[in-house]
């Protein structure tokens, strides 16, 4: 993410411009936009020409600059096709006739937006969060056990699986030889603009995957370190990130921090330690200034801020907690922590002490 500037605007708002710069930015800007923000960038409209009229519906499309008011629901994050979809109504335009229509932005990387917002700081923390991750190299993590192989790849939102080869090896009348497994898996790893590739899986498979990778494609085990891990796949992956492979690539990780979090949590309600969850019992432990960690689902704080359900107001737990001295960390719904937490009722915190 690039912030380009930072200035006041109407009614106690203010006006960030930014630049988007890989996929994982557009997917924080879709937890940062709200109802009735201001997002302003440039765009085109589909105009037909009537007499007394102009429409968004047939004619030919002109390039303009908008301002739009975000409508409720109808923020996406299209991630397969890379971009973010902002719909609501056109309040500035440079075409005054295109006043009081509805629009969808579509923001892709390197486009230069405008928000407008009453910024919360956890918002504004996000933000400068994926400014400051924007040198982070990227990572791989190809996990192999004996008969299959998988590819994922590290992100911001979470990890996405690129490709998974599975086959039996060995004996047998389907087996087939292990080193075409390891050619598909090191062809893939080839494909892949990445920094970094994490090799992971149980016993000496991924030993002899490594030799192969060695001898086939030089140029990528140059990028790669090997880490034991008990599975592969998903929980292979999830492993890898508990360990802190990831975090001794990259200063600090995201989902990392959330797969270690929720693993303390979780223990800690196992073992009866000071830990609660429930917007109540976190509700209750803010206000006696006993929460050390806030952990909360960040499509479920949306949700809230919104119209929500729950009858505390999540802005002032999260305001209490940063005031008395608590840390806030936002998961991603996308990722298994995120997930693990969203069964907790979306919210959770690490206690100083027993209330």
């Amino acid at each position: 993410m690039r912030i380009d500037s930072r200035e006041p605007g109407e009614e106690g708002r203010t006006r960030i411009a930014l630049v988007p710069e890989t996929v994982d930015d557009l997917w924080h800007l879709s937890h940062v936009l709200e109802p009735d923000d201001f997002v302003s960038g440039d765009t085109t409209r589909r105009v037909r020409r009537d007499d007394d009229d102009l429409r968004d519906t047939g004619g030919q499309r002109e390039p303009m600059s908008v301002t739009l008011t975000v409508a409720e629901d109808d923020v996406e994050f299209a991630r397969f096709a890379n971009r973010l979809r902002v719909g609501g109504e056109i309040v500035g335009c440079s075409r005054e006739d295109q006043l009081g229509h509805h629009h969808t932005l579509n923001v892709e990387e390197r486009d230069r937006v405008e928000i407008e917002k009453r910024w919360k700081p956890d918002q504004l923390a996000r933000v400068e969060e994926a400014e400051a991750a924007g040198d982070q190299p990227d990572v791989a993590i190809a996990t192999v056990e004996e008969g299959a192989a998988h590819v994922h790849l590290v992100a911001e939102y979470g990890t996405e699986e690129y490709g998974s080869f599975t086959k039996p090896t060995g004996k047998g009348e389907f087996a087939r030889p292990r080193a075409e497994l390891f050619d598909e898996l090191g062809a893939a790893l080839s494909r892949l603009d990445v920094d970094a590739v994490i090799l992971a899986g149980p016993g000496f498979t991924k030993e002899d995957a490594r030799g192969h990778i060695e001898s086939e494609y030089p140029e990528v085990a140059e990028r790669m370190t090997v880490v034991d891990t008990a599975a592969v796949g998903d929980r292979g992956v999830h492993e890898v990130l508990k360990r802190g492979a990831v975090d001794e690539i990259r200063d600090q990780t995201r989902i990392s921090q959330e797969a270690e979090l929720i693993d303390e949590l979780t223990q800690r309600i196992a073992t009866e330690e000071p830990a609660t969850y429930g917007i109540g019992k976190v509700a209750e432990a803010a206000e006696f200034g006993a929460v050390e960690t806030l952990l909360v689902v960040d499509d479920r704080l949306r949700e809230e801020r919104a119209d929500g359900e729950w009858e505390v107001d999540v802005n002032e737990i999260v305001e209490s907690v940063e005031r008395k001295g608590g840390d806030v960390v936002v998961f991603s719904a996308e990722f298994d922590p995120g997930r693990q937490l969203s069964t907790l009722g979306g919210i959770a915190a690490i206690l100083r002490y027993r209330i």
